[in-house]
């Protein structure tokens, strides 16, 4: 069990990638703490429960400070808090950057940097404190790439990288490592509505898939692992890693 007896945090754990990261760690032993704005988040949490593991839900905005101070408080209080995976994210239809409207850039800064970093900032005073602790942060291929199109996307993404690094710069003498996940188009609820913007979303989802080496997209669960991999002791020696999970598409 890579990650027995350890408290692990997810936000955005209702659906994609954080609904297999928590599925993932629980059947690694891990007591996982679901959260998200979207109560579909219990759903996931009693999954696991009647699957044998061990999960709570909690209602949280990311962008709400104070919420996820307490949130992540009451979890220390209660068990320690072992892993945090700020994994909640959100994209924005595809435009120019002097198109985008102004309400739509500053949500997403809201969501994907602020989210990042309130996470960490709640986490990390209670893994100082206990002398360890692993967060995982969900980029894109957006944190090394500037994708056309999408400016507010790729400008949060890559702070998220950057903001990953400095964390494992502080945290690292407390014994706390900080890395990030960065994947490439996956097959989520983003992927889908992106596609729905499509004349034809079968034929353009097939076109995507061929700028990849591996000629398809990737899989919930493939990102999933990434996170769990950093998450736990394997990566005891990485810290401040971008962990690039994009089948190749970057290589090309």
């Amino acid at each position: 069990m890579r990650l027995e007896d350890k408290t692990v945090v997810i936000t955005g754990a209702a659906s994609g990638i954080g609904k297999q990261t928590a599925e993932r760690c629980a059947s690694e032993g891990a007591r996982v703490i679901v959260t998200d704005i979207d109560d579909g988040g219990q759903a996931v949490a009693d999954e696991i429960e009647n699957d044998g593991g061990d999960a709570e839900f909690h209602t949280l905005d990311v962008t709400d400070s104070d919420e996820f101070h307490a949130v992540v408080d009451a979890v220390a209080d209660d068990y320690g808090v072992d892993v945090m995976v700020n994994n909640a994210g959100t994209g924005h239809p595809g435009g120019s950057l002097e198109d985008v409207d102004d309400a739509i850039r500053d949500f997403v800064i809201d969501v994907n940097i602020k989210g990042v970093w309130n996470g960490c900032s709640a986490a990390l005073p209670h893994m100082k404190e206990q002398g360890h602790g692993s967060i995982v942060n969900v980029g894109s291929l957006a944190s090394i790439l500037g994708l056309p199109k999408q400016a507010a996307y790729s400008t949060t993404k890559a702070a998220v990288l950057n903001m990953t690094r400095t964390v494992a710069a502080e945290a690292g003498p407390y014994g706390v490592r900080a890395n990030a996940v960065c994947p490439g188009f996956t097959e989520t609820q983003m992927l889908e509505q992106y596609l729905a913007t499509q004349d034809d979303p079968e034929a353009a989802q097939k076109a995507m898939a061929e700028d990849y080496p591996l000629k398809r997209l990737g899989k919930p669960e493939e990102i999933a692992d990434s996170i769990l991999f950093l998450a736990s002791d394997e990566s005891s020696f990485v810290t401040g890693h971008g962990l690039v999970v994009d089948g190749g598409f970057s290589t090309c």
